[in-house]
């Protein structure tokens, strides 16, 4: 059931959702409504001086959000008429989120327990129900979030999207919970570097780059350990730097020398990295992070790539944008082949603009 209340700044906590948009004096805005709160936007509240916000729960339905949204009659008819759900989502259960980030939590500080391998299958196995339960296709960047502490999040969400790139891709099912385990495992090597290091506040030295670039080969290390865990797996956390262009560490390798899981990873890696805030850097917006990702052609797999802007999902259906000829808009339907160009309604105009095929709409972007 759809819940809205209020609550005092001060009391608001991680995983909470906006249920009202901040905005600047230039009517900028600056959390969307609906955003999932996290420790970082609740100390950016706590500094505007607010003394609380409007938060809400439970699933918010099509008419519910056409009751508070200022739409026209003829908004709200091509909103109806032009209205397509989404393709089936990963969903994780706040339960289930809280199972998999302890677990991963436990892998992370305990590489040598016998029931390392144990603990990473019941991992792996929460994130393939996931995708299996309903026949998830497709994954809304901005709804994951496991966990608050970045090592652990960043693993999840990589294993997540590694996952339904390889399912987009076409691989088995073994394959598929393979390069999920390699997901959640990519970064282990971590658990080995020294803390001044890997939690330094500012830009790392020439020298302490070289230090975190062995990770990758750690990581590498813990699992040769471990004869549970396949070759491709182990391939794939030791590779998951390496680039097209031979670029990338540890080896320095080219295109037909990464492994396949690893040429999968680096994208969901990347992706995650640039979309993150760190101690030593501003987090990119999504939109900015795909474009980004969109031009690493000579870093990134192709096939790689383009699996995973076709299943990615920028802007979910039934969420409001901002369009820059300054109207906002209702999205109502995806293109799985164009993330940042979806179909979209002026609330109050009842405006179609079909950003992905009509050449009269090239000039209009999503802000």
């Amino acid at each position: 059931m759809f819940k809205r209340y209020f609550v005092r700044t001060r009391e608001l906590k991680p995983g909470m959702r906006m249920d009202q948009a901040i905005v600047d004096r230039m009517d900028r805005v600056l959390i969307a409504k609906y955003a999932i709160l996290d420790e970082f936007m609740i100390k950016s509240l706590n500094e505007m001086n607010l003394g609380g916000i409007y938060i809400s729960e439970g699933e918010i339905t099509l008419e519910e959000k056409q009751k508070e949204e200022p739409t026209s009659a003829i908004a709200k008819n091509n909103i109806s008429k032009f209205h397509e759900d989404d393709r089936a989502r990963v969903k994780l259960s706040e339960s289930v989120k809280k199972r998999i980030s302890e677990g991963v939590q436990y892998l992370y500080n305990n590489p040598a327990s016998p029931e390392f391998s144990k603990a990473s299958n019941h991992i792996t196995n929460d994130l393939m129900k996931a995708i299996t339960d309903n026949e998830a296709v497709a994954v809304d960047i901005s709804a994951l979030r496991a966990s608050d502490e970045y090592t652990f999040k960043h693993s999840v969400d990589v294993a997540t999207m590694s996952m339904i790139i390889a399912k987009k891709m076409g691989y088995s099912r073994d394959e598929i919970y393979e390069i999920g385990i390699s997901g959640l495992l990519h970064d282990m090597g971590k658990s080995k570097i020294p803390l001044e290091v890997l939690n330094k506040p500012g830009g790392l030295s020439e020298e302490e780059f070289e230090v975190m670039k062995t990770h990758a080969l750690l990581g590498y290390r813990i699992l040769q350990e471990k004869e549970e865990f396949s070759e491709a797996v182990k391939f794939g956390v030791l590779q998951h730097h390496e680039k097209m262009n031979g670029k990338g560490y540890p080896m320095g390798v080219t295109g037909d020398k990464i492994h396949k899981y690893a040429k999968i990873m680096s994208v969901a890696d990347v992706y995650d990295a640039l979309v993150t805030e760190r101690p030593y850097k501003k987090a990119f917006s999504q939109r900015t992070a795909v474009e980004m990702i969109m031009s690493m052609t000579d870093e990134l797999d192709i096939d790689a790539m383009k699996a995973f802007l076709a299943s990615v999902i920028l802007y979910p259906v039934d969420t409001v944008v901002e369009l820059s000829n300054g109207e906002r808009a209702w999205v109502v339907k995806n293109n799985p082949n164009t993330a940042l160009r979806p179909l979209v309604v002026g609330t109050e105009t009842g405006n179609v603009y079909d950003l992905s095929d009509d050449i009269t709409c090239a000039n209009i972007v999503i802000l």
